[in-house]
């Protein structure tokens, strides 16, 4: 997955209209997107919910329960919409003009029905995609919303445990229903520990790369990084590294690792072992515990509205202009 990792700017969510009332509607089926797809370079229209079938497959695992993958149909589906719509949009054109793009750091990751059928095998692939196809039809047009305005459900791997207030994460207004909340079954992600190991040199080069001034403070390099306040979700906000302060997400994205829920330790005497918990920024819903949540017995809409506080569940054809 990718790390559904989706920008800052886009959780600033321009004004748009309640349900219009009194007009013909479309249906959701009617809708089309207009795709950049990064790995052929090229653009493509196709309808809206094809789109988001192309979403559930690259994002989220096959092997996932019915109602998590409705939850990720919806989710998806809502972003889409809502930069069908322009209601946000991110600041670099990475879609080239286009609706929306392929690119999982700017967008959503996407991938075809005939790549991904046969990137999981021949056994495998009619039943996989079955599914899939299932759950998106099974929320047809379904979006998210919030005081009538359209949602930006962002999304990530596994929190590690617990969600991220938006704020901690990325500068600008808190958004309300991106909450912080405890996320049972992230534990079960395979990615849900790991452990980088960077050698002393290597780390200092890296820091005086992006912050010239920097020295070492402490007897050691692990000594020297010290996490001086947390977020609501437990993870890294600021953090003193030598004589620099930085923000846990900077720390995170200079050393590339998985999450800013991170603890560091020497590894022996020439390099430092960093252990992360969780996959992603942490905003929004855990796709590792939406399944959990939906093998208790949970379904897509009470998954959704658990880590998204006080949405509620609308339909494309009542918000489109």
């Amino acid at each position: 997955m990718l790390i559904v990792v989706i920008v800052g700017p886009l959780l600033i969510v321009k004004g748009c209209g309640s349900p219009k009332s009194g007009k013909s509607v479309q249906p959701p089926e009617n809708f089309q997107i207009r795709v950049y797809v990064a790995s052929e370079n090229k653009v493509r229209k196709m309808g809206l919910e094809e789109y988001v079938k192309g979403v559930v497959a690259k994002e989220t695992p096959a092997n996932f329960e019915p109602e998590a993958l409705k939850a990720q149909a919806v989710a998806a589906r809502t972003y889409a919409f809502g930069r069908l719509e322009k209601v946000y949009a991110s600041k670099n054109d990475e879609a080239r003009g286009a609706d929306i793009c392929t690119d999982p750091g700017d967008c959503q990751a996407w991938i075809s029905k005939e790549a991904a059928m046969k990137s999981w095998g021949i056994f495998s692939a009619s039943k996989n995609w079955n599914k899939i196809d299932k759950a998106v039809n099974d929320t047809k047009g379904s979006i998210l919303v919030y005081n009538g305005q359209i949602a930006n459900p962002v999304f990530h791997s596994n929190g590690g445990g617990k969600t991220e207030n938006s704020e901690d994460v990325w500068e600008g207004v808190a958004v309300p229903y991106l909450r912080s909340v405890v996320s049972e079954g992230d534990q079960y992600s395979p990615e849900y520990k790991n452990t980088v190991v960077i050698k002393n040199t290597d780390f200092s080069k890296k820091m005086k790369g992006s912050y010239p001034s920097f020295k070492l403070t402490g007897k050691d390099t692990a000594a020297s990084i010290k996490i001086l306040e947390y977020s609501a979700g437990g993870r890294a906000k600021n953090v003193n590294v030598g004589n620099i302060t930085m923000k846990g997400t900077d720390f995170r994205k200079l050393f590339n690792l998985k999450s800013a829920n991170f603890k560091v330790q020497n590894n022996g005497k020439s390099s430092i072992k960093i252990t992360t918990y969780g996959n992603g920024h942490g905003v929004g819903m855990s796709q590792w515990g939406a399944n959990y949540l939906a093998k208790k017995g949970g379904s897509y809409d009470e998954i959704l509205k658990y880590y998204y506080t006080g949405i509620q569940l609308s339909n494309v054809s009542a918000y489109s202009k």
